[in-house]
């Protein structure tokens, strides 16, 4: 119960955090995609740092469910962020939700009911996965990031297209979604190792790679806030990264799922989150809000 409850804390953590960091960067320049350039502008700006510390008590408490709990079952859970940073948002930017977002939201919750409840996943042997599983699932991981920040860097230009925007901050809250589901896994690799006592996190490898890689999924993140309306980013972000965990947990980590007729509804339940998700991708609401593609005073 306590994994459920840490996990939807997080949830809501990372809704704020997302809001927030759209306040910030939502009349910043655009050219400053991926560039360092972004980040050093939004240092200027008090909004990002309370962004930032929602992003912080999100990731500690993503821990602590990390600490009782399998990925396969605190990730999922996690996607519940995305109704949470629309309704958010909606209050926050005065941009109404309309029936396609409410039935898209029921949708996403009964497919997560679903996908937890068939699935049932049990603990596996974190401390087994071995020096080549990370090297080759991380590798794996960075590879995917890339293709997809590229991906979205060849897209229709993002400031004289009506679908460049929404391409890149879409590709880019993939990317980003994907590069927290590495920094997931490999915090959940540091805090197995709290079997041997708590100094021991500190003493093992997979603390300060979670540390870089939560700094490049960070980065990330800003680009897709940055390049497009929070809708047209939250989704991919949202998705990639427990789908990215889930892979981690059950391939890496050896994470134990039913299988037979309650695999085959569990993954009924992913489809229905994916067609939810896919559906919300196409609201009326993902319009570029750049200020030179929309009047005054339109809403996020």
């Amino acid at each position: 119960m306590l994994t459920y409850l840490l996990a939807m804390l997080a949830s809501c953590a990372n809704a704020v955090a997302s809001v927030a960091q759209r306040m910030a960067n939502r009349d910043l320049p655009r050219e400053d995609n991926l560039r360092p350039r972004l980040i050093l502008r939004l240092l200027r700006r008090p909004v990002w740092f309370a962004g930032i510390l929602a992003l912080t008590v999100g990731f500690l408490l993503q821990a602590g469910a990390l600490a009782v709990g399998q990925l396969s079952v605190v990730e999922p859970i996690l996607v519940c962020e995305l109704p949470l940073t629309l309704m958010l948002a909606s209050r926050v930017f005065r941009t109404g939700l309309h029936l396609r977002e409410w039935a898209s939201t029921l949708g996403m919750t009964a497919g997560l009911a679903a996908l937890l409840y068939f699935l049932a996943p049990t603990p596996g042997s974190s401390q087994s996965v071995t020096w080549d599983t990370w090297l080759l699932g991380a590798g794996v991981n960075v590879v995917v990031v890339a293709a997809v920040v590229e991906w979205g860097r060849r897209g229709e230009n993002a400031y004289t297209g009506v679908h460049g925007g929404g391409r890149r901050a879409a590709a880019f809250g993939v990317a980003a979604g994907a590069q927290f589901g590495l920094t997931a896994a490999l915090m959940k690799g540091a805090m197995s190792r709290s079997a041997q006592g708590f100094v021991s996190i500190f003493t093992g490898w997979q603390l300060y790679a979670m540390v870089v890689s939560g700094l490049i999924g960070l980065f990330l993140l800003q680009s897709a806030l940055n390049a497009g309306r929070l809708l047209a980013a939250q989704p991919g972000l949202t998705l990639s990264d427990p789908l990215v965990s889930v892979l981690w947990g059950v391939l890496a980590f050896h994470e134990h799922v039913h299988g037979g007729a309650s695999l085959i509804l569990a993954l009924a339940g992913a489809v229905l989150i994916v067609v939810s998700v896919m559906v919300l991708a196409r609201s009326p609401l993902l319009v570029p809000d750049h200020p030179a593609l929309q009047p005054a005073g339109s809403p996020d």
